[in-house]
């Protein structure tokens, strides 16, 4: 089987391709903006003919799409999440070639979900942020594209390689500078959020097992269990040996703040604690019902999320 992956160096990206390159069945090609690339082509703007006629030379049994933006501008996101999206359906119905698309959506589309609840894919999006707008938007695209396409809605997705700016990035890389300078204390905002956390390396096995599925349609890609924020952080800590005391500061303005996860910090570090809020517009909740996956795809997760700030630590251990 020829699969085509664009956006194998992106976050999610680098670990399909190790999980597609495993399967000796599987001939990959990968497509991107790098140098590393083996066909260079930037989906955000390049033309669907252009696309076209590359799919017609390599004439893929599957597409897999990880390429996208998380963070800019309502149009940086629109141009990266959607229009490249709209690229790739035009392109696949200009083809011959009649591949499977497999696209990467993400849970922030649904938007703030009600706390003690599990979203499932009948659920009414309602993103709350400009991400969250241009993915879903893509997701309608693929829908009604009439092509045979799956949407995998990856909700929190972690492990190694996650990025530093994210929150759980973020939050790694506080404590290793309070253990580096041998702070016994450590100040943190934005912990009462409770996500669904999925290690990058399930996500993986859930686009190959999505590859050689016949499934259609939406489907949730999580652990199916939120965790609050501050327990992650109570993890990392246990997992990096750090004694100190975590003090968290979501109330009114204290002592100055010495770290800070969700937003990167423009302050001086004199200036009151701010308790930035998870970025993604999901509001205070968010666990995704993976009831779907597990019976079209026979997929379930299967790394915990210890294991997964454990790979989160090592990195940014690295750094110390």
């Amino acid at each position: 089987m020829r699969v085509l992956l664009i956006g194998a160096n992106g976050y999610l990206g680098r670990f399909v391709a190790d999980r597609l390159l495993a399967d000796p069945a599987v001939q990959l090609t990968a497509l991107g903006r790098g140098d590393d690339a083996d066909v260079r082509f930037d989906l955000a703007s390049g033309s669907p003919g252009a696309l076209t006629r590359f799919l017609d030379a390599v004439h893929p049994g599957v597409v897999v799409n990880c390429a996208g933006a998380t963070r800019g501008g309502a149009r940086e996101l629109t141009r990266h999440n959607t229009v490249a999206v709209a690229t790739v359906c035009e392109a696949l119905r200009r083809s011959g070639c009649g591949a499977r698309l497999v696209q990467i959506g993400c849970g922030a589309e649904y938007g703030p979900s009600q706390p003690g609840s599990s979203t499932a894919e009948d659920a009414v999006p309602r993103p709350g942020g400009p991400y969250g707008v241009s993915k879903l938007a893509a997701t309608e695209l693929v829908l009604g594209s009439g092509l045979d396409a799956v949407v995998l809605r990856v909700f929190s997705p972690a492990g190694p390689g996650t990025p530093a700016g994210s929150p759980l990035g973020r939050l790694a890389e506080a404590m290793r500078r309070a253990m580096q300078s041998g702070d016994g204390e450590l100040k943190l905002g934005g912990l009462g959020a409770q996500r669904d956390f999925i290690d990058v390396r399930d996500v993986a096995r859930a686009v190959h097992a999505a590859s050689l599925s016949a499934a259609q349609g939406v489907i949730n890609i999580g652990s199916g269990r939120a965790v609050r924020l501050r327990d992650a952080a109570a993890i990392l800590a246990r997992v990096a040996g750090y004694g100190g005391a975590l003090h968290e500061l979501d109330g009114p303005p204290g002592p100055p703040l010495r770290a800070t996860i969700g937003h990167p910090r423009s302050e001086p570090d004199h200036a009151a604690p701010v308790a930035y809020p998870y970025p993604d517009g999901c509001g205070s909740w968010q666990q995704a019902d993976v009831r779907t996956a597990r019976d079209r795809l026979g997929w379930r997760p299967r790394i915990n999320l210890e294991e997964s700030l454990a790979d989160i630590w090592m990195e940014a251990a690295c750094r110390i």
